[in-house]
This record gives structure tokens, C-alpha cells and sequence, in this order.
């Protein structure tokens, strides 16, 4: 359907393009509009699809509880809608939004933080690293950039808009945290789950950094320094 298409239906006639299930439900999948991060999946009735395309906010059915649901009307981590699409069958919506917090009800940015590993996934430190030309640690530059652009810019709904905001206190706070679990991953040798809780570190590692604007070079130059001192028999 063209953009124009889509501007000339009414919300009755999106509806009919629509194929909900038997209970009247459709599931809708939320991704971040900046990160394209998948945030959570629920479910949606024609009511609730109603709610959000006037509203402009998330409005889901709740199965357990029968009722309409507001997301983040309790804890305020309400999601602005940007766009929405459904599929080629039209049984599935995708809910692109700009998030004002957290989207599961654990704190985590993301319902999908824990990983199923499986025999025939390769081990990523095994795996040869075929990027061309772009250094195997250019990520951390990216990060870097990415982490300075939202200490500037404070884009509503960020984790790291959230994080500059409450002050160094609270990101201490999340280093410590994020310390913590990667010891306890590693003293559970769960590696999937240590490959996890260090790229949160490492994060929380670079907010710090910015926070008091030491640069990410200043760090590879000492370990180089390190690297190139004789060793001590």
C-alpha cells in the first residue's frame, strides 16, 4: 500500500485490512523508531488499536486480566507511536515508538534480554570477524560517538538521555551493578550470559567516560603503554 493509500483510509478502513485472531486479538511487536531495537511483543484488539492511533501512545489488551492497558500508565514509561505497519497477511502489527523508559516491567530496556544458546551457534571470540576494512573494536568508537551525541542532544525516552540526567551517582551506581552481575555470570560459568552482562559494563563503562569527558583514546593509549613495557623477570 503507498503512503498515499495509507493517508486517504479511514481508521475503519484500517481496520478492515486487519486479520485479528478468534479472541479478536492481533499481536503487535514494539521496536525502537531510533535503535530498531524489538522492545516487547502484546496483543491488540480493535479497541486498543483505536486508543493508540488517536492517542498516539501504546494502548494493548491485557489477557489476564481481560481489560485495556495503557502502557507505562502506571510507571510512566509511556511509548510515543511514530509509525505503524502490518504485515503481508495483515495478522501482524509492528509499532515503531520513541520510548519514555524501560519497555519490560523488570527495568531492562527490552522484554528480549535473555538469549537461548544452542549447539550449532558458533562462538562469537571463535568466529573469524569478517567486517572489510572496518576495525574489529570500530564499535567502541561508534558507542562512543552515539553515548557523546545523546549527552548533547537529550533525545526524550533514551536509557542514556535517563542516565546523564540522574548525574554520575546514578551511573556509579550502574557500573557497580553491571560489575556485579558479570561476576556472578562468570562464577556461574554461563558465558552467554557473561558475553551479555560485559557488553552492559562496557556500556556503562562509556557513559562514565563522557560523563567525565575522558576520551575513549586516552584508555587504548595506556593500555598500549602497558602493553609496551618490558616485562619484569
Amino acid at each position: 500500500m503507498s503512503n498515499v493509500l495509507k493517508q486517504q483510509l479511514s481508521l475503519e478502513q484500517v481496520q478492515e485490512h486487519i486479520r485479528y485472531d478468534e479472541a479478536g486479538l492481533v499481536p503487535a511487536i514494539v521496536q525502537d523508531a531510533t535503535s530498531k531495537e524489538v522492545l516487547m511483543m502484546a496483543y491488540m484488539n480493535r479497541e486498543s488499536l483505536k486508543l493508540s492511533l488517536e492517542s498516539g501512545e501504546t494502548w494493548f489488551w491485557s489477557r489476564s486480566r481481560e481489560e485495556l492497558w495503557h502502557k507505562g500508565a502506571t510507571s510512566g514509561n509511556t511509548q510515543q507511536i511514530t509509525s505503524v505497519h502490518y504485515d503481508c497477511d495483515g495478522d501482524t502489527l509492528l509499532v515503531q515508538v520513541q520510548p519514555k523508559g524501560p519497555a519490560c516491567h523488570t527495568g531492562e530496556e527490552s522484554c528480549f534480554y535473555r538469549e537461548i544458546t544452542f549447539p550449532a551457534q558458533k562462538d562469537l571470540k571463535n568466529e573469524a570477524t569478517d567486517t572489510g576494512e572496518r576495525h574489529r573494536f570500530a564499535v567502541l568508537e561508534e558507542l562512543e560517538q552515539v553515548i557523546a551525541e545523546r549527552e548533547k542532544d537529550r533525545p526524550e525516552g533514551a536509557y542514556t538521555t535517563y542516565l546523564f540526567d540522574k548525574g554520575v551517582d546514578k551511573i556509579l551506581k550502574k557500573v557497580g551493578e553491571e560489575a556485579s552481575e558479570t561476576i556472578i555470570a562468570a562464577k556461574n560459568k554461563d558465558n552467554a550470559e557473561l558475553r551479555l552482562e560485559v557488553s552492559d559494563l562496557i556500556y556503562h563503562l562509556l557513559v562514565l567516560l563522557q560523563e567525565r569527558k575522558l576520551p575513549l583514546d586516552d584508555i587504548m593509549a595506556e593500555l598500549d603503554r602497558r602493553h609496551e613495557r618490558p616485562r619484569r623477570d
